[in-house]
């Protein structure tokens, strides 16, 4: 591995020593690559994922819009998909990355559609 995979490995175990998500609270997750983003609520005491979303979805291919745009309607239909199985807060875990750009998108969508965290 790389410098920069090193050091983003080492904050995300910093980061996971305190983040941890349960049935009521979940850990939201976000997985940013190149061209794609995921999100996911997990339980972490069971080892379950509650709900999950990315940009590959069929409907969200199919708009052609900037990487960041795309963010917000990943955070958005998570929102909706958590609320609908009855989950309102969550855990933000941003994985190591900057909290800007695409994760930041992600999030704020995510809090305007009505999930706390």
């Amino acid at each position: 591995m790389d410098d920069k995979n090193i050091r983003r490995n080492r904050r995300i175990n910093r980061i996971r020593k305190r983040v941890s998500g349960t049935a009521v609270v979940p850990r939201f997750a976000v997985f940013r690559s190149s061209g794609n983003i995921y999100g996911q609520l997990i339980d972490d005491t069971k080892g379950h994922t509650l709900v999950t979303a990315s940009s590959l979805e069929t409907e969200i291919k199919k708009e052609k819009k900037k990487k960041t745009e795309v963010s917000k309607i990943v955070g958005r239909l998570i929102a909706q998909r958590a609320v609908e199985k009855g989950i309102k807060e969550a855990v933000f875990d941003r994985r190591g990355y900057k909290f800007h750009g695409r994760v930041k998108a992600l999030a704020e969508s995510a809090r305007e559609n009505g999930l706390k965290f």
